[in-house]
């Protein structure tokens, strides 16, 4: 099997699920064991799970430490994570690691504890992002919050669970002509 054959066969797998299992950290996915779908998951030989989705919502996790290396051990192609739900934790911020799923297209942050709206930056990174929720965050409170969001990130297409259309968009650019300041021209010294 290739590896666009794993990866398409992997998109119809069911998520590993660990939501609500009281997770504090990363590394407690190795011992913890998933909760069951309606449909079985599919592991290679090596016992390693299939899929390209990983649920981790409502839990307790405050930092995403370890993270990667824990992916590795947990899904036989983790470079192919496309779906990651980390809704109802305790994160303060958007750990730079998500940034490495290059296949990331789903990403689950609502109901979080993000503080700076600057955290979305990170995100623009990711060329296949087309779904991103970050409402129930303190962030959400920021003026210009939507409009911030749309303008990082011009390719996501649900954004809070709702599509994201050409008026959202239009919106969103006219938000951003009115609240970047222009650079200001440095002026040398010495010159007329």
């Amino acid at each position: 099997m290739n590896k666009q054959d794993c990866t398409n066969t992997s998109v119809r797998e069911p998520p590993l699920d660990y939501s609500f299992r009281n997770v504090h950290v990363t590394q407690d996915l190795l011992s913890e064991e998933p909760r069951r779908g309606l449909r079985p998951l599919r592991h290679s030989r090596s016992g390693k799970s299939m899929t390209q989705s990983l649920w981790l919502n409502n839990n307790v996790l405050n930092d995403l430490r370890d993270f990667s290396h824990v992916v590795s051990q947990l899904l036989e192609h983790p470079e192919n994570l496309a779906w990651i739900d980390l809704s109802f934790n305790d994160l303060t911020s958007i750990d730079p690691v998500l940034t490495t799923f290059f296949n990331l297209s789903v990403l689950y942050l609502h109901g979080n504890s993000i503080q700076h709206l600057a955290e979305v930056n990170k995100l623009a990174v990711l060329p296949r992002l087309r779904s991103l929720t970050l409402h129930g965050n303190p962030i959400e409170e920021e003026k210009g919050y939507r409009q911030y969001v749309l303008c990082t990130l011009p390719r996501i297409t649900t954004f809070d669970f709702s599509g994201v259309t050409k008026a959202d968009r239009t919106t969103a650019e006219v938000w951003k002509r009115m609240n970047v300041k222009p650079k200001k021209a440095r002026v040398k010294h010495g010159a007329p």
